[in-house]
């Protein structure tokens, strides 16, 4: 998890450095983030795994850049290295075709540069030897293809007051807010919006004031206390909800929010998540999120738990239910809901899983 000081990783630009064996790529790498992150020999094929650096670099700003194996690479393990490095497309906005100047194996960049249109990856050439400064420049000047709409576009503006509702149980970190909490507060900020932060307990002693806020934003697990307590026409949504709204596809995430009611008995439903921690007792993936679907279902489906990068559907999945994505970036995101679409598998947002269970499955 990002500490509070840091631009998440979902958020930063992605740019990732490919090319042949030895065609300079680590070196480039290290001498492009200022310190030594790669490893760098002249034996072929030094570089085996992708390796990440979150870094803050002048003009581009937060980026994570990945250094990959040479895509030239031999033998069983070569080519389970280059699948490893082709993966990288997949989240990568940016990728840098590394040239040793040689013109070695075109037909292999050729090929490579195919698999960038696919993913929709933009592409820049770097020759061996070329001025860093410039490449760093070439970088900026690309206009991404996947912007990313603000979490609160169309719904705080200037001079607006916001009420961030933030239940502290025994799920949340110790002294500190989660991750979407606090990008919402920074966005109120940057707006130009008030912003005020409480827990769901002390909306009755400020039930006055309430009908004065023009959104109110919550954790999905308090919903329907927070809900309870407002005045009529002030508008409520979840913090998981506007990360849906941001990174995903809404419109998708309502039909599998539908689907839910066709479930049955031992159906297998794949609860992912995009990053990986240490688990609560009472944690939202693994018990409050299988109880919601339970009660909402009114079945007893199997689950199945999967975190992190990988995000693979057994063949038997009838239903993928994301986490709100604060870690993942919107081409991550947007990745993950087309293969659900492929395997013909609906998808939904935690959040809104745990709002309908709080205003509707108890009922």
């Amino acid at each position: 998890m990002a500490q509070l000081d840091e631009t998440p990783r979902g958020n930063r630009v992605r740019i990732a450095f490919f090319g042949l064996r030895n065609a300079g790529k680590s070196t480039l790498v290290n001498a492009f983030a200022g310190q030594p992150l790669a490893i760098v020999s002249d034996t072929p094929g030094t570089t085996t795994d992708p390796v990440s650096k979150a870094m803050e670099i002048l003009p581009l700003g937060p980026c994570l850049i990945t250094d990959t194996a040479g895509l030239d690479d031999e033998g069983e393990l070569g080519e389970m290295r280059v699948k490893k490095s082709l993966d990288v497309l997949s989240v990568a906005d940016i990728a840098v075709w590394v040239d040793d100047g040689e013109n070695r194996n075109e037909e292999l960049k050729r090929r490579f540069l195919k698999e960038c249109a696919k993913h929709n990856v933009q592409t820049i050439d770097y020759r061996r030897g070329d001025d860093i400064e410039e490449l760093k420049r070439r970088i900026a000047g690309v206009k991404l293809n996947d912007e990313m709409p603000g979490l609160l576009d169309g719904l705080v503006k200037a001079g607006d007051s916001v009420l961030c509702v933030c239940p502290i149980d025994a799920s949340a970190p110790k002294g500190r807010l989660i991750l979407p909490q606090v990008q919402v507060i920074r966005e109120c900020l940057d707006i130009g919006a008030w912003v005020e932060v409480c827990q769901p307990s002390m909306l009755a002693a400020k039930r006055a004031r309430l009908g004065g806020f023009n959104l109110v934003i919550t954790d999905s697990q308090a919903f329907g206390e927070v809900k309870a307590q407002l005045p009529e026409g002030v508008r409520l949504t979840g913090f998981s909800m506007l990360f849906a709204r941001q990174k995903g596809d809404i419109a998708e995430f309502e039909k599998g929010l539908a689907r839910i009611a066709e479930l049955n008995d031992g159906d297998l439903v794949v609860v992912a998540e995009g990053c990986t921690h240490h688990r609560q007792c009472d944690d939202i993936g693994t018990v409050k999120i299988p109880a919601a679907i339970a009660r909402l279902a009114k079945c007893n489906p199997r689950f199945e738990f999967i975190s992190g990068a990988a995000f693979n559907l057994p063949p038997e999945a009838k239903l993928v239910v994301q986490c709100g994505g604060c870690m993942l970036t919107r081409r991550e995101m947007m990745r993950r809901i087309a293969l659900a679409k492929a395997s013909n598998v609906p998808i939904v947002n935690y959040g809104m899983v745990l709002s309908k269970a709080q205003t509707e499955g108890a009922k």
